[in-house]
Parts: C-alpha cells; structure tokens; sequence
C-alpha cells in the first residue's frame, strides 16, 4: 500500500473491480485544506477515469488558503492506494473514496497542498535512508445534541480516566467507532474514558507517515458520523471546559532504516541512540516555531497550563508527562518519543511535516539535547529550571505566530505559500478574538471598577 512500486494500470483495474463488485455510485475525492479541514469532490463513476488518470479539475479559489482567483484552477491527483468505501454512515450505501494530492495546470504538485507538504518532507528523509513510523492518541469530547443535532454544552457522563461507567450512548458510540476502524484496517492499540467527563481516547498502532495522517483524517470522520448516530456530538476542541484537562493528540514517533528502528539503544541510560537524541534536539529548538502548526487555535493555548497533564516547558524526560517531549517506557521496536503538545485541532500533515523536519535538521547538526528532566518541572525553582535548560511554549496564538514567522526551518517546511497563508489567516484569527469582549471580564470588571 501506498507504494508507486505496482503498476498504476493494475492498481485503477482493481478500483473499478470494487466500484462494479459493491455497485459504488458516488466516489470522494478527498483533500484537505491548509488548516486541516477535509474537502472533497464527489463524482459518479461516469468520471472515475478522469479522475483516475488525474484530470478532474476544481476551483482551487473557494479552499481556504489555496489559490487566489486569477489563478484558481487546480487538479486532483487520487493516491490509487488509498480507495475505499464508507462504512460508517448507514445512509450512504455505495460511496467510496480516495485521498488526493492537489496538481498545478502545468502538472506540478501544488506547494500549499498540506499533503504534498508532508511528502516532501519524506522525500528529505528518504534520501537520509530513514521513514517515519507515527502512532497518535486521538481524544475527543461526546456532548448532548438538541433536537437539530446541534451540539449541547452538556456533556454525557460524569466519568473519568479509565472509569467503566455503566453502558451508555457514549461507551456505545466508543465501542462502535472501533468496530467500523478496525473493518478499514485500521489497527488499535487501545481506547478508554479519559479524565475528563464526557473524554474519550482512541490510540493508533504505529505507521507510516502519510498513510497514519490519511487515517487520522479519516478517524475523525468517523468519531463525527458515529457519534452522531448515537445521538451525540463529537467535538476535537482543545479545552472546551476550565479547570478541566483538555483534548491532545499526543504524537509517538520514530525513524526507520532497513527495517530497524532507529531510535533504539539497548545499551544507553534511556534506551536512545544519538539519533534519537540529536532528534530531540532538534524538536526542542524549533518547538515555539512550530507551536502554531501544531496547536493552531486560540482555544489550543487554554489547554496548555500548568496541573492538566499538557506540556507548557521545553523540555524532554524519561519519567513524567510534564515535559514537552515524553519517553515512554519500552525499547527494541517499540521504542520512540513522544511528542506532546500537539492537540487534534492541528492539521496532521503539517504537524508530522513540521517535526520530521526538526528531527531531520537536529541529526544533520548533531544537536545536543539539554539534560533529560526527572522530576516534576512544575516543581523546579528557577534555579533548577536554569541548570536544566527549560524554555517556556508559547503561551497564546499571537505568540505561537511571532515565533512562527522568526522561524526559517518552519516557513521552509510548508513553502512561502503554504507560509504566508496560514500566518495571514491565522493573524486574522487572532485580531477578531482580541476585538471581543468576553464574560469574564464582565463578570471581573463591571461592578468591579
């Protein structure tokens, strides 16, 4: 799968086999735009060749940071290994689908396409003779819906981490949103309630990069049907309750070469190679440049603060979730880091584009990671912070952006198209906040002064 080894005339036989075999009426043509929303183009299979050979154009003017106007046309180009049929809306029998890179007319890849994105990036660690394993912990929110189906600021239980509450919509729309993953292949290896009320967690079994964002893009299609079904409403929204831990999707990661993993040390404090170690570096420098990839919404930063498990120092360690990058306790294969500031608002191309680069620069330069952190940074002095290195995330979007801009290694990740674009409409995003007033400075203020 997703490999340009077989020959593409076999692979466009064998998606027209499936169409006749489940008499598939209505094929996806799925991408996403540059913020990680999905789109699609959906066509009968009176253009499945077409669309095959990647000649469908669209209107790349109407996707939010895509093209401009004057220059709008644009094609889709399916990934032939990625077709499949929707299993998880009862109402639409016979759709299939496929992931879809976006082209120029002149027939080149589109830069601010984010998928083409992270294919570049793999492309940069192929030649380094190295591919990237991601496995994600995917958290979300099950609330009440009104009679519209529109969400209610209600949520269903009143569980929390690992709890076996007694049967109800919400452990059923868990059990069923395994069931329909596991029949598209999907392997996981576990899910449960999370701390919070109404927070559930769905991990992945690792995998390759772009087939694991592909997935992700999918889960969450899938988490949003299902839940709907129940009776529910499936948000990915950082924090949507105060005082309250919020949703993350913590990224497990590691490199591989000829079928060895990379990372793995038996012989090390950590289980780490320098490899592993100089990825870290890396990671850790670019961090606050890449904090607004990979936690892109004003909410994301109402996640991270002290005393909710969300990281807000650079740091790594071996011993607690306190710290931005995470090792967990295993080795051989299984060995990897974590990284874990990312939330599920996040554009997953981006986010693995992003820290593959960083990783990749921090082995080319041999960065030095700074002293592994073992105890519980909130409860460093200043002192201890300074002797350990600890630098602060950023602690809002306007910052994550400044960070961003200053940052060569990001802007050169995503393309000074895919660059300008997502800081414009991000900068946007944050000048329309700043202009509210909220309730809690009502509630602080008014009587107050």
């Amino acid at each position: 799968m997703y490999s340009s080894e077989s020959d593409p005339e076999s692979k466009k036989q064998m998606i027209w086999e499936k169409v006749k075999e489940k008499n598939i009426q209505f094929i996806r043509l799925q991408f996403t735009d540059i913020f990680g929303f999905a789109k699609n183009v959906a066509i009968t299979p009176d253009e499945l060749d077409k669309a095959l050979d990647g000649e469908l154009m669209f209107d790349g003017s109407s996707v939010d940071g895509f093209a401009r106007v004057e220059e709008s046309d644009m094609y889709l180009k399916p990934d032939l290994d990625t077709f499949r049929t929707i299993t998880w809306r009862p109402d639409e029998h016979g759709v299939g689908y496929m992931y879809c890179d976006v082209y120029t007319t002149e027939g080149e890849p589109f830069e601010g396409c984010p998928r083409n994105t992270l294919k570049r990036t793999l492309k940069e660690a192929e030649e380094m003779g190295f591919s990237l394993n991601v496995g994600p912990e995917g958290e979300f929110f099950l609330f009440y819906t009104d009679d519209k189906g529109n969400p209610v600021f209600d949520i269903h239980d009143e569980a929390g981490y690992f709890d076996l509450s007694p049967v109800d919509r919400g452990e059923d729309a868990r059990r069923d949103i395994i069931l329909t993953m596991r029949k598209l292949g999907f392997s996981i290896e576990a899910s449960h309630h999370e701390v919070a009320p109404g927070q559930h967690e769905v991990d992945f079994k690792y995998d390759e990069a772009l087939k694991m964002a592909d997935k992700w893009m999918t889960f969450k299609q899938i988490v949003k049907n299902i839940a709907s079904s129940h009776g529910l409403y499936a948000s990915f929204i950082p924090k949507p309750f105060a005082r309250q831990n919020g949703n993350a999707m913590h990224c497990n990661q590691s490199l591989v070469r000829d079928g060895e993993n990379v990372f793995s040390d038996p012989e090390d404090e950590y289980g780490l190679s320098d490899l592993a170690k100089y990825y870290i570096g890396g990671l850790l420098k670019h961090a606050r440049g890449m904090a607004a990839i990979c936690n892109p919404t004003i909410n994301s930063y109402k996640r991270l603060l002290p005393g909710y498990e969300a990281p807000t120092n650079i740091a790594w360690s071996a011993s607690n979730r306190t710290a931005l990058i995470r090792i967990p306790n295993a080795n051989g294969k299984a060995t990897r880091i974590e990284l874990r500031n990312p939330d599920p608002t996040a554009n997953p191309y981006l986010v693995y584009a992003v820290m593959l680069k960083a990783g990749l620069k921090g082995i080319k330069e041999k960065i030095t990671p700074p002293p592994e952190v073992d105890k519980n940074i909130f409860d460093l002095t200043e002192s201890e912070r300074n002797d350990y290195q600890i630098g602060r995330f950023p602690r809002n979007l306007q910052e994550a952006l400044d960070e961003m801009e200053k940052d060569d290694l990001v802007r050169e990740t995503l393309g000074d198209h895919g660059f300008e674009s997502f800081l414009k409409a991000k900068r946007k995003e944050w000048d329309d906040y700043a202009e509210q007033v909220h309730t809690w400075e009502i509630k602080k203020y008014l009587k107050q002064y």
